[in-house]
């Protein structure tokens, strides 16, 4: 898994509140500043307005290509916009444009599950094998749904082509069929005994996505629009299967590419196939869509209370990947931290030419959606007009 998409609220905590420069530098002289578009309900409940607008900057940037937020909750409203559609026109950034939402599909795929669970079609407790044993070997018998769910199942990543950015560019059109994935992850050994750590990837809930498909007997896609697209009314949210392009309105993503000679280049990645992330990464949103969905989740709207608590519990397992024994900081679909005093519980996601975040105290006294134009969205760092939009919403990290 890309260091990036361990998700932003994360790698905060290993920040200081001093740590968010916005880089001022224009991309391209073809797209110079587009003023931002900052609007706010009369009663702004204490929400810092000036922070938020001031985290748009002067968009685009050389970090950022354009943003789209919205804040919310019963603290007050907030709505913000910067950057271009595209850089060959510098048109303003369309703040109703779909965007590639990442992992945040994760939390999607996550609800359906529950949702099973609560109607007794799935056993969380149960090994996955059981749903799926013709797919999920022997080796791998004792890693269960709720395992699959948080991470701690100890399946490996499949191996994919692409161990550079170049390299991913020229294979963007490949085909990655589910099954073909997860046959090549569990044909490995296993990274640890299920349950005892927390290694985040994607490969967890991919195998989900065919579990989903496996109970249901429906298309991943086609089941996650029956129960949650649908009666949401998430009319701007889908999933493109083997489409590389986005449709309806968006705006354009952008790479960096750095070339021998040490100059460096923004590309239009924006048509990019999709299939290897599958349940995992592929969803295609909205910021209306995702705070609707967000605001339905955390009061029980789209999970059934008693299987909604498997979503703000976290598993009692070390993060494999620091290798320090920091405690599990994933649950089922989610995950947790501390900003400005508060548990703010969301989850991040990232596909080249886009970021993108849903976040919330759980009491919905603050909800936070952002997509960010990054062009280094799978970077080691996390894009910093993402960063200072965050701690502006919620706070800085605790120490």
């Amino acid at each position: 898994m890309n260091a990036r998409t361990r998700t932003a609220l994360a790698v905060l905590l290993a920040l200081s509140a001093a740590a968010f420069p916005v880089t001022q530098a224009a991309v391209a002289s073809t797209a110079p500043p587009s003023p931002s578009t900052c609007t706010s309900a009369a009663d702004t409940g204490g929400l810092d307005t000036a922070a938020l607008c001031a985290a748009l900057g002067s968009l685009p940037d050389s970090d950022t290509t354009a943003a789209l937020v919205r804040v919310g909750g019963t603290d007050g409203t907030w709505r913000g916009s910067a950057g271009v559609h595209d850089l060959d026109t510098a048109r303003p950034a369309d703040p109703r444009g779909r965007f590639r939402a990442g992992s945040v599909t994760k939390v999607f795929t996550a609800a359906v599950v529950l949702q099973l669970a609560a109607e007794r079609k799935v056993d969380l407790g149960a090994p996955a094998r059981r749903y799926l044993p013709a797919l999920v070997p022997a080796a791998y018998g004792d890693a269960t749904v709720r395992q699959l769910l948080d991470h701690t199942s100890g399946i490996p990543a499949a191996d994919m082509p692409g161990g550079t950015v170049e390299e991913a560019y020229a294979h963007r059109f490949d085909l990655h069929p589910p099954e073909s994935m997860v046959e090549n992850a569990t044909a490995k050994a296993p990274e640890f005994a299920p349950g005892t750590k927390q290694h985040y990837l994607n490969i967890n809930y991919t195998v989900l996505g065919l579990l989903i498909e496996k109970v249901t007997g429906r298309p991943y896609a086609e089941e996650v629009g029956r129960r949650v697209l649908r009666p949401l009314r998430l009319r701007d949210t889908y999933y493109p299967g083997t489409d590389p392009r986005i449709e309806g309105p968006h705006n354009h993503g952008y790479q960096r590419f750095a070339h021998p000679d040490g100059t460096t280049e923004l590309r239009d990645v924006t048509t990019w196939g999709q299939t290897e992330s599958y349940a995992a990464g592929d969803i295609i949103s909205t910021t209306a869509d995702l705070e609707r969905f967000l605001r339905a989740l955390f009061t029980g709207r789209v999970v059934p209370r008693p299987q909604l608590e498997e979503m703000f519990t976290l598993p009692a397992a070390s993060v494999r990947e620091y290798g320090s024994g920091a405690p599990a900081s994933y649950s089922a679909g989610l995950s947790v931290i501390t900003l400005g005093g508060r548990e703010v519980w969301g989850k991040t996601g990232s596909r080249y030419g886009y970021t993108s975040a849903i976040a919330a105290t759980r009491d919905l006294s603050r909800t936070m959606v952002l997509d960010v134009g990054a062009t280094d969205a799978k970077g080691e760092d996390m894009n910093s007009t993402e960063l200072a939009l965050i701690v502006a919403a919620f706070g800085a990290p605790s120490a």
